[in-house]
């Protein structure tokens, strides 16, 4: 049987930790630990070494952003999944966090159904955003300023097939359509998509997309299909 996700809620309010420790507790999840900002959160997970994190963005002192940044390039290894919860959609924070390394977003209005689904989601390493939405995200707050960001990534190490796949994600295909698209199978889709995640050193899908725009292999607003 599988270990319940350990997880670390982070959030300047204690009505919504305690809230959000309710509903992961009700479904299974277990909270190893609560923080109220940035640095209590990195002491947290240092304590702790905890599956997902919960973060807040906006909380007094350490923001969440430098706390995400902090807590994955910190010791833990593996490092833990970050979700980012925010009360803004499409945010520019969430942005940020994204390129910091954050695996997704929720609103902090989540039900608990997908609140609980989420830690799961993320905890067995999927992404928890759709390629399309990191796509809006990042073809709203991409600039040429945060380009440099993932310019040390060497997609020339990346076949032309894994180029061709990695455009296409970005784009916001699944693998179902990249399989139709390049007249392959799902499974080697999916082996297609692990080699690019491995080869530039990407935690998910999501950083994929960011990394594709980042480096120039595809521009904001080029469309979907451009």
């Amino acid at each position: 049987m599988t270990e319940a996700p350990r997880v670390v809620i982070v959030d300047d309010q204690a009505l919504v930790r305690t809230g959000f420790r309710m509903i992961l507790a009700a479904d299974g999840i277990d909270v190893v630990g609560e923080a109220a900002d940035g640095d209590e959160a990195v002491a947290a997970v240092r304590r702790t070494l905890p599956d997902v994190v919960l973060m807040d963005v906006r909380m007094p002192g350490t923001d969440g952003l430098e706390a995400t940044r902090r807590i994955l390039d910190g010791a833990q290894s593996p490092p833990p999944r970050v979700i980012i919860l925010t009360t803004y959609d499409l945010d520019q924070y969430v942005y940020a966090a994204l390129t910091a390394g954050a695996s997704g977003f929720l609103l902090k209005d989540v039900t608990p159904e997908h609140l609980a689904a989420a830690v799961r989601l993320v905890r067995s390493g999927d992404a928890l955003l759709a390629p399309a939405i990191t796509r809006r995200l990042v073809e709203r707050f991409a600039t040429a300023d945060t380009r440099t960001a993932s310019l040390h990534r060497d997609l020339s190490a990346l076949t032309p097939r894994e180029l061709q796949v990695l455009e296409a994600l970005a784009r916001g295909h699944s693998n179902a359509e990249l399989a139709g698209r390049f007249q392959l199978s799902e499974a080697t889709v999916k082996t297609h998509v692990a080699r690019i995640l491995s080869k530039l050193r990407l935690r998910d899908r999501a950083q994929a997309v960011i990394a594709a725009y980042e480096t120039g292999l595809i521009s904001p607003g080029a469309g979907q299909d451009g």
